[in-house]
């Protein structure tokens, strides 16, 4: 009888078969494998079986057998990734604003293949965020690959950018005219992803908004400003920049209640300057960009945070104070 064209893949299949079918909960009998390979048009005996089941392993697999009473057969015992580590891969796609949900669920199917079937169902899970917002811009992952493949071969890029409208139209800036950017890093910043790049006209480090810009095309052109991104400081940037709104650098004294304590580790890091000042309060210094996010910040914490120093910058939340209060 001819063999069928599908038995050279017999290890394959055979080990298709046991990763979506076993895990540590659940085994398959040597007379089930070889029943679900017949599905295949895969002939198969016990005793090749057994050895099908050791180059498996010589391979690197870790297919164990088990004789236990209710975990009787073969099955799969470890695998590229771990259930838990899954749920948290689910999690963080389903919680992340910069994927778009089409995609979050395109991704989340992806993830199930790296499980059994069983454990697959352990990874459907809703989990919900208070006001969470998803991007609508289904191209984003382009965006992404665009600029990581001209960062990899040093070419400036081109696209528009735009903003939103009263009525959720986008509105391109400069009139449509493209952008011409040197790109030099991704930053994933306030569930946001932006391109750290060099504007040659303006001679400085520029952020963008991934998610929108369109249009993206590479240039012949070889990228500018590197000796700014030499000179410029990664590790402090989450610290200086709220809300990646860019502003004058100046280092503050903020004066906290002392239960902020956690409030002002989380935002700053726990190596900022602390001191304490009396029984109730405690001040940090740091070196923080100047915006209306900051000075949003500083206001959200209810009155229980206020600035020091400089004078100058002391004035400006004043004013930011008043305008609230007047638009209130």
């Amino acid at each position: 009888m001819a063999r069928s064209s599908n038995q050279k893949l017999k290890l394959l299949y055979m080990l298709e078969i046991l990763k979506e079918y076993t895990d540590e909960e659940h085994a398959i009998s040597t007379s089930d494998l070889i029943s679900k390979l017949e599905q295949y048009d895969i002939k198969a005996e016990r005793k090749t079986i057994y050895s099908d089941i050791d180059i498996l392993n010589d391979f690197g697999y870790d297919i164990i057998k088990s004789r236990q009473k209710n975990l009787n057969g073969y099955y799969m015992a470890s695998r590229e990734f771990e259930l838990a580590e899954l749920k948290f891969l689910v999690d963080a796609t389903q919680t992340s604003r910069f994927i778009t949900k089409n995609k979050s669920n395109a991704l989340i199917q992806k993830l199930k293949q790296f499980t059994s079937k069983y454990e697959a169902g352990n990874l459907q899970r809703q989990v919900y965020v208070s006001d969470r917002v998803k991007s609508d811009n289904e191209n984003i992952y382009i965006n992404v690959d665009c600029i990581h493949r001209a960062c990899q071969n040093n070419q400036q890029i081109s696209f528009t950018y735009f903003d939103w409208t009263p009525t959720k139209e986008k509105k391109p800036r400069k009139g449509g005219a493209a952008y011409i950017v040197s790109p030099w890093t991704l930053i994933f910043a306030e569930e946001n992803y932006y391109l750290l790049g060099f504007d040659e006209k303006a001679n400085m480090m520029k952020y963008y908004r991934v998610d929108k810009m369109t249009g993206i095309e590479p240039l012949k052109e070889n990228r500018k400003g590197k000796e700014f991104m030499e000179n410029f400081n990664m590790a402090t940037l989450s610290k200086k920049t709220f809300g990646m709104f860019d502003g004058k650098e100046e280092t503050v004294t903020i004066l906290f209640e002392n239960y902020l304590a956690s409030v002002a580790i989380d935002r700053f890091g726990k190596e900022v300057d602390m001191r304490v000042r009396d029984e109730e309060h405690f001040s940090v210094r740091v070196k923080v960009r100047v915006s209306n996010q900051f000075f949003g910040w500083l206001a959200g914490l209810s009155g229980s945070a206020m600035i020091l120093s400089p004078e100058s910058v002391k004035e400006d939340y004043k004013d930011y104070l008043k305008k609230l209060l007047e638009n209130a």
